[in-house]
């Protein structure tokens, strides 16, 4: 049965008609898949996917995905990478999502007390280490990044970090939806994260966040958080970072409701 592949102009000159028209005609293309972005199940016999490639040095690597995840697209990765992402797919872990990111963002939402008042906050939290976008080093240059962006860094959680303008977090209809940063030259501000599907956020969160109209976010590389069950779990783990040196943060303006 043909599937409801989408396979886009650059992934098709990249595997070659022959190969594009096999999997347009189902034979080399999975029925059921994990989709590359969200890690849930997907079904190319009932509903649209995209092919993704990722490219490295001397290997790639087709995947697919949910199309309402990611469309059709060719992604440049190193081949340390690409060797992870390889991995991964056999591990059920997350694999890269975009050119830029080349890693997935684990964003988690949470109140924080500061100076004895709950601000709303956001913890982002690579799931591999970030290099310069060109860069072969095998460093870890998220941090360095974000203070390139105006993120401060902490050594400790003492008061609110300044604001950033030009940064905001868009929250619609009482959902996550996405942190946007400052477009080129000024132009229209573009999404830094993108929630795969608007993340719900609880009532005290919303409360506080449309109190102050701005939302703290604090930044740290892989392995500094991770996945904490309970707010006073990740401030502690927040505290950990910051005084080891591996956090920053910035307020976020508020764009919506």
């Amino acid at each position: 049965m043909p599937r409801m592949l989408d396979v886009s102009d650059a992934v098709r000159a990249e595997i070659g008609d022959e190969e594009a028209d096999r999997l347009l005609a189902g034979e080399n293309a999975p029925g059921s898949y994990d989709c590359t972005s969200c890690r849930t199940p997907g079904d190319s016999e009932q509903e649209r996917t995209s092919t993704v490639l990722f490219v490295g040095e001397e290997t790639a690597v087709l995947a697919f995905a949910h199309a309402t995840c990611l469309p059709s697209q060719v992604v440049q990765v190193t081949e340390e990478q690409l060797q992870g992402a390889v991995r991964s797919i056999t591990a059920g872990e997350d694999l890269p999502t975009a050119a830029h990111e080349q890693a997935v963002l684990g964003v988690t939402s949470g109140l924080v007390l500061i100076a004895g008042e709950l601000h709303p906050a956001l913890v982002v939290e690579p799931t591999a280490p970030i290099a310069r976008p060109g860069s072969t080093s095998v460093g870890d240059d998220f941090l360095t990044l974000l203070v390139e962006q105006g993120f401060m860094p902490l050594t400790e959680i003492a008061s609110v970090p300044p604001v950033l303008h030009g940064w905001s977090v868009l929250l619609a209809m009482g959902q996550l939806h996405a942190v946007l940063q400052p477009g080129a030259n000024g132009g229209q501000p573009v999404a830094w994260w993108q929630a795969h599907q608007p993340l719900q956020v609880t009532e005290g969160w919303r409360a506080a966040a449309n109190k102050h109209q701005q939302v703290l976010m604090f930044a740290a590389p892989v392995g500094s958080i991770g996945r904490q069950p309970r707010e006073d779990l990740l401030r502690d783990a927040l505290d950990k970072a910051a005084a080891n040196g591996r956090l920053v943060a910035a307020a976020l303006p508020l764009a919506g409701t």
